[in-house]
């Protein structure tokens, strides 16, 4: 099942994947096609596909819990998202603080 976590995460780690895992993916997530249709672009089994398609989230998964890099920038942004809401709220000094304590985490 495609979700918007892993497409995030091929963003994120796609580099790390072979060509094949990679390419197939984006043709799955990015450009919305179905098993079928890219299995017949690649001359290989629907089965082949579905499977590479498996490998290549779990493996996406996997680099994502070693490393954490999305989750991080996800934190980061809703930091930086709740300071954006404090300086519309004309509270300068909270925005200020909610950035510092970003900063050191960087």
């Amino acid at each position: 099942m495609k979700t918007t976590e892993d497409t995030i995460l091929l963003d994120f780690y796609g580099n790390l994947l072979t060509d094949k895992m990679r390419n197939t993916l984006e043709l799955y997530l990015n450009e919305d096609l179905s098993l079928a249709e890219i299995a017949e672009s690649e001359n290989i089994s629907r089965q082949g596909v579905g499977d590479t398609v498996k490998r290549a989230i779990r493996q996406l998964r996997e680099y994502e819990e070693k490393l954490g890099l999305a989750g991080r920038f996800s934190s980061q942004m809703t930091i930086i998202n709740e300071a954006i809401d404090l300086i519309d709220g004309d509270d300068a000094e909270g925005a200020r603080a909610l950035l510092e304590a970003l900063k050191t985490e960087i």
